[in-house]
């Protein structure tokens, strides 16, 4: 019971944070992107907040045989360039730029209510089927045929 209930804290945490940023605005985000016309750097300051409390967290992990609220750390061992990594990031980065909203702003922003929120995430929930879909191979090794 108590990983859901550090999910909800550090979500609500996490959501209250960029709202309060106004990082759910996406002309926020887009006057931080257009760097030759009314560039607004606040964005920058927010990516700031949350690389400065990582720096004192990194380490202390290091220390720790185990988090506190999960058996083991996630942290990522691949360090491999690979072109799923490269595409993925590339249409994260148009999406972010044509939209104004990447998944954590515009999950915190559902509670505005406005139709472009709710059109962006239904897009990313249809988007990450489509993914799954055509990723996940029709047969696996060792599955039970029909």
């Amino acid at each position: 019971m108590r990983i859901p209930i550090a999910s909800l804290i550090t979500g609500s945490i996490f959501g209250a944070g960029l709202a309060l940023s106004d990082m759910i605005n996406p002309a926020r985000v887009l006057a931080f992107l257009d760097l030759a016309g009314a560039w607004d750097p606040s964005l920058a300051y927010v990516m700031g907040g949350a690389i400065f409390p990582m720096v004192i967290a990194f380490p202390l992990s290091k220390r720790m045989r185990t988090p506190l609220f999960e058996d083991s750390f996630f942290i990522p061992e691949n360090r491999i360039l690979d072109s799923r990594l490269i595409i993925g990031a590339t249409l994260f980065g148009i999406g972010w730029g044509l939209a104004g909203f990447c998944p954590g702003p515009a999950i915190a922003g559902l509670v505005l209510g406005t139709w472009q929120i709710w059109l962006f995430v239904g897009a990313m929930l249809v988007g990450m089927v489509i993914h799954r879909i055509v990723t996940t191979p029709l047969w696996q090794p060792g599955a039970k045929k029909s």
